[in-house]
């Protein structure tokens, strides 16, 4: 299928959130061995940071070159609508995501996998839950990036002028970030707890990726930068090991850092987990160049692929991973892992194939019809 192209379109975005969706897939398989080398093993952060950072960077591609051509209110609007679309995207896949865990969990006797996501106040209180689910202040397990994803683009869309005031929207932003670490401000659910993915922090991060996009990489010291980058990732695969990978390990940290470590959130975008997908992308855009043949081979332009078509291969991916998850909970030898993820691939891979399919049909000029 051919990719998409287009002038100043950086196939790099597309190749790297392919990546970033295969390893969510990867990521929600338990028993994965080939999970173990994604992105969350390797770095302290994960496919998550990925995606919402590539997200505004297409975010700021697309709606900025609208507010310069069109104005801020049809680039707003466009950015409404396009949130309001990731809405009914995330309503539909819950629903089909509840519905393929309730089945599995029947089938294969299994009522774990309800507790496991999440599912029993849906259970006990399904009318309840399901306005809820509507007013995302349900999300089960498996669910949270695109709740996350829509509110930030809500927020971001009424403000969108401010892309043209770079230092203003940065330093909005940077104090959003700072006031929900400090105060513990979130989103309520209706748990009582605050969002799995804290908006609030989080969206500085999507509007880094804004940034970067409608300005370009900051102008630094390339290779003393380069090494503060590579010690911050060195320092994260250390603390990794230390608290994920290898537990035992602990022992030999000093007390006085210890509670540091422990206290590296996800929910709240800590601010080590923020250096570490900073300092990857500066790595990346560095070094890895759009040139490069290996972005001109059939691998790449697999991932690719997938990331040109992210909605509807995230939400694949979600329903993938739990198909994925069923199976080698019962058999997780070699063989069934080598299948569920080659399966896994060629299936996302299919269905942006599909996705390009119909976006080809769609721009051919049409025949025209005959006079009855």
């Amino acid at each position: 299928m051919a990719l998409i192209r287009g002038a100043g379109r950086d196939l790099r975005v597309d190749f790297f959130r392919g990546i970033a969706l295969f390893c969510i897939f990867l990521d929600h398989i338990p028993h994965d061995t080939l999970a173990r080398f994604t992105v969350r093993n390797l770095a302290l952060n994960d496919a998550t940071e990925i995606f919402i950072l590539l997200a505004g960077y297409a975010a700021a591609l697309v709606y900025g070159r609208k507010l310069d051509r069109a104005g801020k209110l049809s680039a707003g609007a466009d950015m409404a609508k396009r949130a309001w679309t990731l809405y009914i995207a995330h309503i539909f896949l819950a629903v089909l995501f509840i519905a393929l865990v309730a089945t599995l969990a029947e089938r294969s006797h299994r009522p774990l996998y309800l507790a496991a996501i999440g599912l029993q106040a849906f259970i006990a209180n399904p009318l309840h839950a399901t306005i809820d689910l509507a007013l995302l202040t349900y999300q089960p397990a498996y669910l949270n990036v695109l709740p996350l994803y829509v509110s930030i683009m809500i927020g971001i869309a009424p403000l969108l002028i401010l892309l043209r005031y770079p230092r203003t929207l940065l330093l909005s932003s940077l104090g959003l970030y700072t006031g929900a670490r400090l105060f513990g401000w979130n989103l309520p659910t209706a748990s009582g707890h605050g969002w799995f993915f804290n908006p609030f922090t989080w969206q500085f991060l999507f509007v880094l990726g804004m940034s970067f996009a409608r300005y370009g990489r900051p102008k630094l010291p390339a290779r003393s930068t380069d090494a503060i980058a590579l010690l911050i990732l060195a320092l994260g695969f250390a603390i990794l090991l230390t608290t994920w990978i290898e537990p035992s390990l602990a022992r030999h940290v000093p007390a006085f850092i210890a509670p540091l470590i422990r206290n590296i959130d996800k929910t709240g975008l800590h601010p080590y987990r923020l250096a570490s997908i900073l300092a990857l992308a500066w790595l990346a855009s560095r070094h890895w160049h759009a040139a490069h043949p290996f972005m001109q081979s059939r691998i790449a332009a697999i991932f690719i692929l997938i990331g040109q078509y992210g909605l509807s291969t995230y939400c694949a991916s979600i329903l993938l991973s739990f198909i994925g998850r069923a199976i080698l909970e019962t058999n997780h030898g070699w063989l069934a892992q080598i299948a569920v993820n080659a399966a896994g691939l060629l299936l996302l891979w299919a269905i942006a194939a599909l996705g390009a399919w119909y976006k080809l049909k769609e721009t051919k000029p049409k025949e025209p019809v005959p006079n009855a």
